[in-house]
């Protein structure tokens, strides 16, 4: 299969769900609106939806679980979108582009993109919670809320934002950069791949392949973006090439150098597509797009 073509695609019913699903620039809070869509609509590359899209079908790849995932798949890019519109702010990472395009603190103003964030965060769980747009049986949706609300709080993605902030300027040991790592962006990914199972019916047997392939491609995810901030311009990145190192974060390259921390990526990149044995050619797009998450170039 061609995985640029499938991203395409697959990039293409995001952004229609999105449109859909996302509240329009009218009314009363009109600018507040414009600030959620600006930063929701800034071109991104959409992998945490589809890789949600992707497991669903590798399952069940019937039109019925299709429609059921793609809130779920709207909702998961809103909190994604959400945690990189806080990431930027003064008071976080202080970066004033993202995607080539100014953050959105830069434009909206401080306050305003924390308002953002903040309904970026809500509005998702309006979306999963909405009986309108799924025929998953209640139980489900419930599961699915809770295992997305663990993955993006204080034990997940939240935290491992904290405990990234916590370790700058300061060696922290291995275990800690992992966790920092797993926490921050793995915890989200391997949530996207979860929940997807979910609404297809996976089996516990399945679940369990798809949570090791999850946190195998969580981790190489993260050490990529370590290694891209090393070895990219910010033309490439579009955002801040070299930050990492100018804030003294805990990365990979720092730890064990550029050319160990590829091989550290690859490994995990191959446990990723080992724990997909068993699974047919409908999980074809999951083993390219682990594929592509090592050898992305932003």
């Amino acid at each position: 299969m061609d995985i640029t073509s499938y991203l395409s695609d697959k990039q293409s019913v995001i952004e229609d769900g999105l449109k859909a699903l996302m509240l329009q620039t009218t009314g009363s809070f009109a600018k507040h609106i414009e600030a959620m869509r600006y930063s929701l609509f800034a071109s991104g590359k959409r992998v945490r939806p589809i890789l949600c899209l992707a497991t669903g079908e590798a399952l069940d790849n019937s039109l019925e679980t299709a429609k059921n995932l793609l809130p779920v798949a709207c909702a998961l890019e809103c909190i994604h979108t959400y945690s990189l519109v806080h990431d930027d702010l003064p008071a976080m990472d202080n970066d004033t582009l993202r995607r080539g395009k100014p953050t959105n603190h830069i434009l909206f103003g401080e306050a305003g993109a924390i308002l953002a964030g903040d309904s970026l965060l809500t509005f998702a769980f309006e979306l999963l919670s909405r009986e309108d747009n799924s025929t998953l049986p209640a139980q489900k949706r419930l599961r699915i809320i809770e295992m997305i609300a663990r993955a993006a709080g204080p034990l997940g993605m939240v935290g491992g934002q904290t405990l990234d902030i916590e370790s700058e300027q300061i060696a922290v040991p291995l275990p800690v950069l992992q966790t920092i790592h797993r926490a921050k962006t793995g915890a989200l990914i391997t949530c996207s791949i979860q929940a997807g199972a979910i609404g297809a019916g996976a089996t516990i047997e399945e679940m369990e392949k798809l949570t090791i392939y999850g946190e195998k491609i969580g981790l190489a995810f993260q050490i990529v973006d370590d290694i891209l901030n090393v070895t990219s311009t910010t033309e490439q990145l579009g955002k801040a090439a070299g930050s990492d190192a100018n804030r003294g974060k805990a990365t990979y390259p720092a730890f064990f150098g550029i050319e160990q921390t590829k091989a550290k990526a690859k490994e995990a990149i191959e446990e990723a597509i080992d724990a997909l044995h068993g699974f047919d050619a409908k999980a074809d797009p999951l083993r390219q797009l682990a594929t592509f998450i090592y050898t992305r170039s932003n």
